[in-house]
């Protein structure tokens, strides 16, 4: 139904139409990625102005937040409490084919705008409601920023140092969301294409979290209860986790197998035998010996200079990393980035995570306030009867 498609790439989206009422950062990350794919987005801003604008100012005077979640869109300023911008988003809504929203529960519904009514009115639509706990239940009401729903979802509580959880360092209940949003409306998108009917989907921040919860959530259930943070080492598997070399820089290692242990043992800690330690011989044994082997293996570490470990390492053919800062990550080898205007300044943009035929190796930029709205307002005013007809 997109009235305005392009040829220049065959994006598989080209000619889906997407009207978004959305702010912050699930819903735009969701609707970012079909305008990637090549849908024409259409942001619905109050006057204000989505309140992520206001996030920070670290992308040329722009918030990083508002610029990686919204490139590609159109933006326009209405409020539908106003009848003739009601009036508008009825007509914008009429030409979609997909409407997203995130706002507060009931907010639409009070105003004729929820996804029931839109679908019955346009059987062909697919709409996707993105909330914090969902509906129905008694959390449903209550305001779902991505901290609260990491500590409402137990995420905090198995994060972070021992005695000392923390907070994962991005908003990660809210990128969850986004994308699990994204794979929804896809899904139904297919079906549309096989039944020519729309479909209401959702999707909540906390049932993202929950699910990735669901190894800690079995163990606290039905096991010997969920693990407590481990700072950089994991619960179930050792050795797994970070070891300072002698000039002070923390490598990480993961072994997966016994296989893999007795290279290690042979080859870094040059003596297979440890391998056959009944308190490491298994990976059971070794996280439940996990203070002796930790000492056993810092003191393998603390005597070699990186490249030494890291050389000895790739002898073995154990997985490892280092623990890099953000400064590192931005020279990364494996970093991909794309160019994106931003005010007339071009800055380099972390490139999308699925790689494509369709890459455009360059990012359209995010819309100012309004900047659409004139021109949407005039294409999709409300048609008048011809004099006479």
């Amino acid at each position: 139904m997109n009235r305005q498609t392009s040829t220049e790439h065959p994006l598989p989206l080209a000619g889906v139409t997407v009207v978004a009422i959305e702010q912050a950062l699930a819903a735009p990350l969701c609707t970012c990625r079909l305008a990637e794919m090549g849908a024409r987005v259409i942001k619905i801003e109050r006057p204000e102005g989505d309140f992520a604008r206001g996030y920070d100012a670290a992308a040329n005077g722009n918030s990083s937040y508002f610029l990686w979640t919204n490139r590609g869109k159109e933006s326009v300023v209405l409020d539908f409490k106003l009848a003739d911008d009601a009036a508008l988003l009825r007509r914008l809504i009429a030409e979609a084919d997909i409407f997203v929203q995130n706002l507060a529960p009931g907010a639409l519904l009070r105003a004729g705008f929820d996804s029931a009514t839109l679908r019955e009115l346009h059987p062909q639509l697919i709409t996707c409601d993105i909330t914090g706990y969902g509906t129905g239940s008694e959390t449903s009401k209550l305001k779902a920023y991505d901290f609260l729903v990491q500590c409402e979802s137990g995420l905090v509580s198995v994060s972070g140092a021992p005695d000392a959880p923390g907070r994962i360092g991005v908003s990660i209940c809210d990128i969850g969301a986004g994308m699990n949003a994204t794979i929804a409306v896809l899904s139904a998108l297919t079906l549309r294409d096989r039944t020519g009917q729309g479909s209401g989907v959702s999707v909540s921040l906390f049932d993202g979290a929950a699910d990735w919860m669901t190894v800690p959530y079995v163990h606290e259930r039905y096991g010997k209860g969920a693990p407590a943070p481990q700072g950089l080492k994991h619960p179930s598997i050792a050795p797994y986790g970070a070891y300072r070399t002698s000039e002070g820089r923390d490598t990480v290692i993961s072994i997966q197998n016994d296989r893999e242990w007795g290279n290690f043992c042979e080859v870094f800690l040059g003596n297979r035998e440890i391998a056959s330690d009944v308190r490491f011989a298994t990976n059971n044994a070794r996280v439940q010996n996990r203070k002796a082997l930790d000492a056993l293996i810092g003191d393998a570490f603390r005597t070699r200079a990186l490249d030494e470990a890291l050389s000895l390492l790739g002898d073995a053919n154990i997985a490892y990393g280092q623990l890099r800062q953000v400064a590192d990550m931005t020279t990364h080898p494996a970093l991909r980035t794309w160019s994106m205007a931003a005010d007339d300044v071009e800055l380099q943009m972390v490139a999308p995570p699925v790689r494509a035929p369709w890459d455009a190796q360059r990012f359209k930029p995010a819309p100012k306030l309004g900047e659409h709205t004139a021109r949407i307002r005039e294409e999709f005013a409300a048609e008048t009867e011809e004099a006479g007809a």
